[in-house]
């Protein structure tokens, strides 16, 4: 992962929980302070609430990106995306990855722990993380996703 460590939050539900281990270990082996939003346990709990703590810190500072697990990170996406500032999406492969921090400027990553194994979110996260935006014609389009770009009959 990353050579220069930046503090990423990381949050899942019940089902993601075992995947945000996983991830969060490889995260903190590579030297990322993590702020860990929860859940740590196995109880049924409600993702949006997970999704919430993590891109208030991304959009707040406290973390350069965000991590969320559930068991598609389809939810998890919808949720995040709700903030303004927030570009996450769900990736299934290192292409994903590549191209949506590259040509989206994405900041969140959501993995479908039902979905996607251990080894392919792990190399996902890394390409994620180690993958810079390219600016220039996708600025531009990434404009037009800006709160109010789109008038309200749209």
């Amino acid at each position: 992962m990353s050579e220069t460590p930046f503090p990423i939050a990381i949050g899942a539900d019940h089902a993601g929980l075992p995947l945000k281990l996983v991830l969060q270990q490889a995260l903190a082996e590579a030297g990322h302070p993590l702020l860990d939003c929860g859940t740590n346990a196995t109880a049924s709990v409600d993702y949006p609430d997970f999704a919430h703590a993590v891109c208030a810190a991304v959009l707040d500072g406290r973390a350069s990106f965000g991590v969320l697990v559930c068991g598609t990170g389809i939810g998890m996406s919808i949720a995040a995306t709700r903030h303004a500032g927030i570009r996450a999406a769900v990736l299934h492969s290192t292409t994903e990855a590549r191209l949506t921090r590259a040509h989206n400027d994405a900041n969140v990553a959501a993995f479908g722990a039902r979905l996607v194994g251990p080894e392919v979110a792990l190399d996902a996260l890394r390409a994620f993380l180690d993958t810079a935006f390219e600016g220039g014609r996708h600025a531009r389009r990434l404009a037009k996703l800006a709160p109010n770009a789109i008038p309200a009959n749209g």
